[in-house]
């Protein structure tokens, strides 16, 4: 399901805009680009600035994007144990947290 594994935090599109910065192909990251871009999803910078302070006691590892489902992964760890918050890119509501 989520296919692209970004181990940093972000890379800059059109200015303000951000993307994962290390997509498993090309098409991959023009895909998510496109959905910037278009306004389909929102860039993994707003996503981060929204649910990182959520995650308080956390280390924010990086984020997996999937454009089929317009979902981003982010990865934290708190006292040795591995969380995953699924985010919808579309709204940046928390759809699910994984521990």
């Amino acid at each position: 399901m989520f296919r692209l594994f970004v181990p940093i935090l972000a890379a800059a599109l059109a200015g303000a805009h951000a993307l994962p910065a290390a997509a498993q192909s090309r098409g991959d990251q023009a895909s998510a680009r496109a959905q910037i871009q278009e306004g389909r999803t929102l860039p993994l910078k707003d996503i981060e600035h929204r649910i990182i302070p959520q995650m308080k006691g956390s280390e924010y590892l990086g984020v997996e994007y999937d454009g089929a489902s317009s979902a981003y992964r982010l990865k934290f760890i708190r006292e040795g144990q591995v969380i995953w918050v699924d985010v919808d890119a579309r709204t940046a509501r928390i759809l699910r947290i994984s521990r």
